[in-house]
């Protein structure tokens, strides 16, 4: 018999996130979500991590503390018709880097070139070269290295 002390059960099913986990592997996905309803499970890989969320456990606010964090106002995300954006051509992970603790492709304020490499989104387990179609000086990287990206999401303002 076991007599060590139980812990209080997490509403999490461990096997289902290992399974949505191994789905993404298996698939190239970087996210699957499965909802049932009462419990939510997101997995999202960045980098080579897998990231697990459950929705949060409401509180009672604290009469004292500041206002949440979600009634900040977002920056936009900038217009991918902007001519200077550059967008992700497909779903995947974006890589500022060649590899792990390399400098990154670009900063901002450099001048680049056309068909320069700005950075690398990984699909499928492919790496494929985002390049500048125009010459111009990088006003904004929108993206994080690591995050996964959307097809058609900004990921840099070239002018």
């Amino acid at each position: 018999m076991n007599d060590t002390p139980k812990r209080a059960e997490s509403p999490i099913d461990a096997r289902a996130i290992r399974k949505l986990a191994k789905l993404l592997d298996d698939t190239g996905l970087t996210e699957i979500e499965y909802d049932t309803g009462d419990l939510r499970i997101r997995v999202a890989r960045q980098g080579t991590a897998v990231q697990v969320s459950a929705p949060p456990v409401q509180q009672a606010p604290d009469p004292g503390a500041p206002p949440p964090l979600d009634t900040i106002t977002p920056a936009p995300a900038p217009d991918p018709t902007h001519p200077g954006a550059v967008t992700s051509p497909m779903v995947g992970t974006v890589y500022l880097a060649p590899e792990p603790g390399a400098p990154n492709f670009v900063s901002i304020g450099d001048s680049v070139s056309p068909g320069q490499t700005l950075m690398l989104v990984e699909a499928m387990k492919t790496f494929n070269e985002i390049k500048a179609q125009k010459g111009g000086v990088v006003r904004e990287i929108v993206v994080e290295s690591g995050a996964p990206v959307e097809f058609g999401e900004v990921l840099v303002i070239v002018e």
